[in-house]
């Protein structure tokens, strides 16, 4: 993908003070990244160890990390030695090259990050903080890199620009990625140079560090870095020095991190050998930029015209097909602690039902209950809400209103619900009043057309209504995120409630919330939900409004018609929380599915529904356009008063 910005850290054996060591244990790591990365790090002072302590004044290692810096320099190339004076070049262009020097000038030592490529030095950022406290003392030999950029003159006649000012924009016109670099301490203070570098429009951030371990260093580090790059939307690759630094008073541990937007992408714990090679998403990062109207205020306030300087630095990013990066193909789906983050939305949703029914003062609230997964939730929502407010159970009406589509299955298991909850239980068929009004209108029967199935939806919507009237209270809308997004509503029917509780919750969370949910409440005051739920879980999703197959089971699904919700849920998560193109979503849904052992779609068929879904979603704007309130539980919201503000007459043809 073309937004992918592949990054390497590597911790090499150090040996203190030994340059030439040092370069062929940087030179054996490089070689083996330089193709599979964009960019490879190495720790602090990586070309002569952090701990060398006053040997740093010796001339001799100083000029030896020189001469070093430029052996490595010409690794970047992409040229190899094949015979005697015979080189051949890569047709790949190999990757960056960041390493840590000590770096006189003009008299003052500076604890320096040079950037390498091309061959050449491009770029040597001076560490801006100096540690002098506790077990660190980096002021008896550096000087504080408060410089601002100057071109700087090295050993073989070549310029480099130096400074804590540079932003280097990485690439070509096809390509691109702007690079911020910070040492260390620097990230570790209330103004570090990243949030201004950030400011100054650096994408990712390249930490080198030597930071020692002690007991809760480990986890605050992750804070930390995790703290910085959620508040500068970047991806920020931090790389610190390994376990054979000098151990005569502290310890390293090569801990490694790449982070994106405040998530970790990987890590390398702490004393784990190892390298890290993750893919950092700029879409994700610019997309973030741009809706997040804070940032772009930050940058007014703190950028100052020409204080900061961009070198562009070229390269050709190769084409690669593979994505080094966890795609799931449900991303609302929670990877981990799931009963937690179920239990966590859960309470958001029973939480705003609460505060509607206090400020209403009503006296009930009236769900339709059909048997499947949306109207489950939002009765299990509705009970627990009742519940918490000490009200009595009959408080809350359910509704189950058979029609021409309805089977055994969804109607027993509507009653089991109802029951197990101790809802005030009502069965009101809708068949004979539906048939009046086909009559009414002159509609045929036996033509199942959406006439046909609108006129059940919206005959249901109105009993609900009625009910809530006469009964003084209100109808909770059961509807879910994806039917919203997809248009699959009925306009003033199953569209229309006083307070929508899963308006924010996808299909595919929807299944897991009813199932974590549904068995917690069974363990905690709802005794004998489990079995009830677990066949709701395994019914399939059905507006059953056609009728069934001769043997009584469902006969018309909604992926039959619509499309699998996986594939909606995907693509709509990655359309309005990354505002990604087409062609990236259809690029990430390939490898999603690739990644996935439960769920295989062709190539065609994704293809398919990600036009049906296109369609479907500008089309369906105008239903969204007047949904009830409901709260919003997650990053991903269509409500029109406040995340997704778009004109019904959308022309979207070229997005399909």
């Amino acid at each position: 993908m073309k937004n992918l910005f592949r990054t390497a850290t590597v911790v090499p054996r150090v040996h203190i003070g030994d340059v030439t060591a040092n370069v062929d244990e940087i030179r054996k790591l490089y070689k083996e990244y330089r193709y599979k990365a964009d960019v490879v790090v190495t720790p602090e002072l990586s070309l002569t160890g952090y701990t060398c302590g006053d040997l740093f004044c010796n001339r001799r290692l100083l000029n030896r990390a020189k001469e070093g810096l430029l052996e490595l320099a010409a690794l970047t190339t992409g040229q190899e030695l094949i015979g005697d004076g015979v080189y051949r070049q890569s047709d790949i262009e190999p990757a960056a090259l960041v390493v840590g020097i000590p770096y006189e000038i003009d008299g003052d030592l500076y604890n320096c990050a040079a950037f390498l490529a091309n061959g050449q030095v491009i770029a040597l950022v001076p560490k801006v903080f100096l540690p002098n406290y506790g077990e660190f003392y980096e002021k008896r030999w550096f000087s504080e890199g408060f410089v601002k950029n100057r071109e700087l003159t090295l050993p073989d006649g070549s310029s480099a620009v130096f400074g804590n000012d540079i932003v280097i924009d990485y690439g070509n016109s096809g390509k691109n990625v702007k690079l911020g670099i910070e040492v260390c301490e620097d990230v570790w203070t209330p103004l570090s140079p990243s949030r201004l570098l950030a400011m100054n429009g650096a994408e990712v951030i390249l930490n080198l560090s030597a930071s020692n371990e002690v007991i809760g260093k480990e986890q605050y580090r992750r804070n930390l870095i995790s703290s910085v790059s959620a508040s500068c939307i970047c991806g920020y690759v931090y790389v610190s020095a390994g376990k054979y630094e000098s151990t005569s008073d502290i310890v390293f541990s090569g801990h490694s991190l790449i982070y994106e937007n405040g998530k970790l992408l990987g890590e390398v714990k702490p004393f784990e050998d190892g390298s890290l090679l993750k893919d950092i998403n700029l879409a994700k990062i610019r997309h973030d930029r741009i809706a997040n109207k804070s940032f772009a205020a930050s940058k007014k306030q703190w950028v100052e015209d020409d204080k900061y300087i961009t070198v562009k630095c070229e390269r050709d990013f190769p084409e690669r097909e593979d994505i080094l990066a966890r795609v799931s193909i449900t991303p609302f789906v929670p990877g981990h602690s799931r009963l937690e983050r179920a239990k966590s939305i859960f309470r958001m949703q029973v939480a705003g039902l609460e505060r509607r029914l206090e400020a209403t003062h009503a006296a009930c609230i009236v769900v339709g209950v059909s048997g499947g997964l949306d109207s489950t939730l939002a009765l299990l929502v509705s009970a627990q809400a009742v519940k918490n407010l000490g009200l009595p159970s009959k408080t809350l009406i359910g509704i189950t209103m058979p029609g021409f589509g309805t089977t055994g299955r969804t109607k027993g298991n509507s009653h089991k619900l109802m029951e197990l909850l101790g809802c005030d239980i009502r069965e009101i068929s809708i068949v004979d009043s539906v048939r009046q009004h086909f009559a009414d209108i002159g509609h045929d029967e036996e033509i199942k057309d959406v006439t046909y199935e609108n006129c059940q939806a919206r005959e249901r919507t109105q009993i609900l209504m009625d009910v809530a009237n006469k009964s003084g209270g209100f109808v909770i809308g059961t509807g879910d995120l994806s039917e919203l997004a997809m248009g699959w509503c009925t306009y003033n029917g199953d569209h229309m409630s006083m307070y929508a509780v899963n308006t924010s919750i996808p299909k595919t969370l929807v299944r897991t919330l009813v199932d974590m949910i549904g068995h917690d409440m069974d363990e905690n005051g709802f005794a004998g939900l489990a079995p009830v739920i677990e066949d709701i879980i395994d019914t399939p999703v059905s507006p059953e409004l056609l009728p069934p197959n001769p043997d009584g089971t469902i006969a018309q699904k909604t992926e039959d018609t619509v499309g699998s919700y996986v594939l909606h849920d995907f693509f709509l998560y990655y359309t309005l929380r990354y505002g990604m193109e087409p062609d990236e979503i259809r690029e990430l849904t390939r490898e999603a599915v690739r990644q996935s052992d439960e769920y295989k779609f062709s190539d065609e068929e994704i293809d398919k529904w990600l036009k049906v879904f296109y369609t479907r979603f500008f089309r369906q704007q105008f239903k969204r356009n007047c949904m009830p309130d409901g709260v919003k539980v997650g990053s991903v919201s269509v409500s029109p008063r406040g995340d997704l503000r778009l004109p019904s007459e959308i022309e979207f043809e070229d997005f399909v």
